[in-house]
């Protein structure tokens, strides 16, 4: 696993934020660090999404900070042009996964099947997001299709429905690097500016996973 990839195994949440306006990069990551969250996933679902994490790895590098949605090679060396030290997508796409190794960014593929997870291993892939992962089937679906790839030592951050109060199924499995949380930085907050509820949704996620792993 990857240093980056490592930190977050430390920490246990990664939130996954889709950021509207640069103008709420900076904010935003200062409400994160608030709540002892030093990690954030910067989706390319918004058009901002490069200028933020370019803003962000000039503004706040002490912020391990990834590209999230990355669902082609150009997407990928936008990431590493704007500073992101870790990249993942929603599904397993070859292409993707090659631009990501040219790069040498580290770089976790989206399964939701036995037969995605095979392919993502057969690449060299070890750490995979489990997308959508509760409308997928949950924690047990997870833990079983991923069974036969254990001697692998494969690893998993499921991401989508997983909420502050689902936080222990998934973190209870030793298949879990991380959760992805979506929970955390809504867009209506950040169209808001209230910070202070995302410091403090950011404060309570790390306060779980720390109890779930001491």
């Amino acid at each position: 696993m990857s240093d980056a990839f490592a930190e977050i195994a430390k920490i246990g949440v990664v939130p996954v934020i889709a950021i509207e306006s640069i103008d709420h990069a900076v904010p935003l990551a200062d409400a994160l660090l608030e709540g002892g969250l030093g990690v954030a996933e910067i989706t390319f679902r918004t058009e901002a999404a490069a200028d933020v994490m370019a803003l962000l790895s000039d503004k706040r590098p002490e912020l391990l900070l990834g590209a999230g949605t990355v669902l082609n090679p150009d997407q990928v060396k936008r990431a590493v042009s704007a500073g992101a030290a870790f990249a993942l997508a929603p599904g397993f796409d070859p292409a993707v996964v090659e631009a990501a190794e040219a790069a040498s960014l580290p770089f976790a593929p989206g399964i939701m099947t036995p037969s995605d997870i095979s392919l993502a291993t057969a690449r060299g892939c070890r750490l995979m997001k489990f997308f959508p992962a509760t409308p997928a089937g949950g924690p047990s679906m997870l833990k079983n299709i991923s069974a036969p790839f254990a001697h692998l030592q494969a690893k998993f951050i499921p991401t989508g429905g997983v909420t502050l109060d689902t936080i222990a199924d998934w973190l209870s499995l030793p298949e879990i690097a991380a959760v992805g949380g979506t929970w955390i930085a809504k867009a209506e907050d950040m169209r808001a500016g209230d910070w202070q509820a995302i410091a403090a949704k950011a404060r309570a996620a790390v306060a779980r996973a720390r109890e779930l792993r001491p």
